[in-house]
């Protein structure tokens, strides 16, 4: 049982619960049609309740949920419940970082103040599922809202799915995607050649690196150190490589260990064989 606190609008409610005397968000069709402070309600069958003990990138879930309109909530809730249907078990307390960052992009795109980000291409190709999912919020704003959102609001979407569903958060997502892009410039750029983005060398390029930095920003470390090996197997590749692992480093503000080197050139040199 909980006791209302607050009907936000028809489909959400701040309630109270019995047993632990904790404030919860209720969403759900019609949970909060006609309510009254202090009733006493069951939750419905297909209602979704969220702690609002919750801390998120942006402060609390209850700071958040003052100030954000509760269909922004209901609107980063449909798009999570399609993002559970696709990956399974997520980590819900993103709804409310969600929330905010849709309120803020309709605010912004109503104020003719849509952005621009170089690395959508980037989100797009590296976590192309969660893009896909992400799409689904297109029709979600049309019908409800009359907002037409564009790809680079999309990826942002993405990047909060993907934290959903990977435990990252959104400012590593976002550093990962850049720290991608900069590396397939550099090798671009040393190699003078121009990587097909549709290689199988390319995916597998992209998807190291992408891991290569997450295990940076969390201070994790590979085992198997094949630097010798490699170095003197593909001297050219190596060399790049390490000219690479220090521009992340440069990047990401943090120390790369030296392991990573000999597998990013490995990488390296399966891009650079194609080129060829």
């Amino acid at each position: 049982m909980f006791r209302v606190k607050k009907a936000l609008n028809n489909n959400t409610v701040i309630a109270i619960g019995d047993r632990d005397h904790r404030e919860y968000l209720l969403i759900g069709k019609g949970v909060g049609f006609g309510k009254k402070v202090s009733q006493r309600i069951e939750a419905p069958e297909e209602c979704a309740i969220y702690s609002l003990y919750e801390h998120t990138e942006r402060g609390s879930a209850m700071e958040l949920v003052k100030g954000i309109d509760p269909i922004f909530l209901e609107i980063a809730e449909q798009v999570l419940k399609e993002s559970e249907r696709v990956f399974g078990k997520i980590d819900w307390s993103i709804l409310f970082p969600m929330a905010d960052h849709i309120a803020f992009a309709v605010k912004r795109i109503r104020a003719r103040e849509q952005i621009s980000n170089p690395l959508t291409g980037d989100i797009r190709a590296l976590f192309h599922m969660e893009y896909h999912v992400a799409e689904c919020i297109r029709p979600i704003l049309a019908e409800r809202l009359d907002v037409q959102i564009d790809e680079h609001e999309v990826g942002y979407i993405a990047l909060h799915i993907h934290s959903a569903i990977e435990n990252e958060n959104v400012a590593l997502s976002m550093q990962i995607a850049g720290s991608v892009r900069e590396c397939i410039r550099l090798v671009e750029e040393k190699t003078g050649k121009a990587i097909d983005v549709n290689s199988l060398s390319y995916n597998r390029l992209m998807n190291h690196v992408r891991y290569m930095a997450a295990r940076a920003a969390k201070g994790e470390k590979l085992k198997l150190d094949m630097n010798d090996y490699i170095s003197e197997q593909f001297p050219d590749a190596f060399r790049l490589a390490s000219v690479v692992c220090g521009h992340l480093e440069k990047y990401l503000k943090k120390q790369m260990d030296e392991v990573e080197i000999g597998y990013l050139a490995m990488h390296i040199q399966r891009v650079a064989a194609e080129l060829e």
